[in-house]
């Protein structure tokens, strides 16, 4: 993935210059969102009702994460699987480095891994020499394109299928200009068979570990991780820390949830666990920290580490469907990126907790009622008490702070305001100032809804 400096309103800037597809991405994100709403009034159990179970699951995991994942390990290992911990990204990259070496392997085939995108671990092993096929057909096109995902369920939902029909075309040989789906999706299936039947190193990110039974498991629409794990003679499986659950009994809950809420399924096509290694082969368990035990210790944001990684939040913001997933410049984007970032960089993602209406909408479907807005209201503050605001924020938010303290001052302000829009526009319409950017503003009112109260109250 491709690191850049820009900031999320030069992203989405560039992303609004095409205003067709801004209205197809907006469109087909909103259906999937209306596709979630209709699946949850499909259940027999209330929608609410599971969500607050899940919720309350997370809550006690994140109290007693620390026996959890001890129990996971030894139950893990009891089954026959390895266990490893990494601290942060370049330890998790080094583990698999590792253990792709110990085996002779120069090749991997790997499903999709949002931890894996976050930690770069595509371009650490390219320049140690190993090759990695994403066998995830969505993370398989943006891999040719070298792109990094948009989305953290539907990674290439920015592209459309004439796009795909070129990449194809260009790296697989495909027919000029056929952008029939079921034709590519057939040429993207021969090509990764071989892919599937050579390389004998397999990693597949985790859904969810059960910490009673040390086993796990993967979610895929493609059966992509069973075909990759089942066939190599090593599955290496990454997991944030947070991704532990108590006793397979809950599993239910969340399988319930994940699905309906990422895509409108009852359920993914495959819901694969994996327990322990088949006879001659090895299974590798790689746990990471990366940050989560300094996010698990601020305790106004501890919920985000609940996330389940849907992407309902995603489906229904209205900056992220008219912004695109890569203006969040981050592995994962969307509001709960816009939570998760931060704790790791506060400095190169200052700017996204800004990214953000605050109309809660993404609290309301989030699956494990994480308050998300709430938190990006609070990591707005915590940016500014730490520095990382910038400085023409900061003497606007001083200068706002001044005014609204001082009734006088703000009876004033109020008037000059409605004056300078009666008679002055240009000293609001200009380039320096972006929130007219895209915007009409209302014709000025004559009076303040003070001045009218006072005037119009019965007494």
């Amino acid at each position: 993935m491709t690191k850049t400096l820009a900031q999320h309103p030069d992203l989405a800037d560039r992303f609004n210059r095409d205003e067709n597809r801004v209205d197809w991405h907006d469109q087909t994100l909103w259906w999937v969102r209306q596709k979630r709403d209709r699946a949850a009034h499909t259940l027999e159990t209330d929608w609410e009702a599971l969500r607050q179970a899940a919720s309350d699951i997370k809550d006690n995991v994140l109290a007693n994460l620390a026996d959890y994942l001890e129990q996971f390990e030894r139950a893990a290992q009891a089954n026959g699987a390895i266990v490893h911990w990494a601290t942060d990204a370049a330890e998790h990259n080094r583990i698999v480095l590792g253990l792709l070496q110990s085996v002779g392997a120069t090749r991997m085939i790997k499903s999709k891994s949002m931890l894996t995108e976050e930690c770069d671990l595509n371009d650490f092993l390219a320049q140690n020499g190993i090759e990695v096929i994403d066998t995830d057909l969505g993370e398989r096109i943006i891999q040719l394109a070298e792109e990094g995902p948009s989305h953290i369920v539907m990674p290439c939902i920015h592209k459309k299928k004439e796009e795909i029909s070129d990449l194809f075309h260009e790296h697989l040989g495909t027919e000029a200009g056929n952008a029939d789906p079921q034709y590519l999706t057939e040429a993207a299936r021969g090509h990764l068979r071989d892919k599937f039947l050579t390389r004998k190193a397999a990693l597949t990110g985790v859904n969810f570990a059960i910490a009673e039974t040390g086993e796990f498991v993967v979610c895929t629409n493609e059966g992509n991780a069973d075909m990759g794990a089942h066939l190599a003679d090593i599955h290496i499986a990454c997991m944030g820390m947070e991704k532990i659950i108590p006793q397979r009994a809950h599993l239910g809950v969340f399988l319930r949830l994940l699905a309906r809420s990422a895509t409108g399924q009852p359920i993914t096509t495959y819901s694969s666990h994996f327990r322990r290694p088949a006879a001659g082969k090895a299974l590798h368990i790689v746990i990471v920290d990366n940050g989560r035990s300094r996010q698990l210790g601020r305790e106004e944001f501890r919920n985000s580490l609940k996330c389940i990684r849907c992407g309902a939040c995603m489906n229904t913001c209205p900056v992220y469907r008219r912004s695109g997933g890569h203006s969040y410049h981050n592995a994962v984007g969307g509001p709960i990126g816009a939570i998760l970032a931060p704790n790791l960089d506060m400095h190169q993602f200052a700017d996204l907790p800004y990214a953000s209406t605050l109309c809660g909408s993404c609290s309301n479907v989030c699956p494990v009622k994480i308050n998300i807005h709430e938190q990006l209201y609070l990591w707005r503050q915590e940016l500014t008490r730490s520095g990382h605001a910038t400085q023409g924020k900061k003497a606007a938010m001083g200068l706002a702070a001044w005014v609204l303290s001082n009734p006088r001052i703000y009876r004033l302000a109020g008037k000059m305001g409605r004056w300078a829009m009666r008679n002055l526009p240009f000293s609001i319409n200009n380039r320096f100032n972006p929130w007219y950017k895209q915007r009409e503003l209302p014709a000025p009112p004559k009076a303040s809804f003070r001045e009218w109260y006072l005037k119009n109250r019965v007494k």
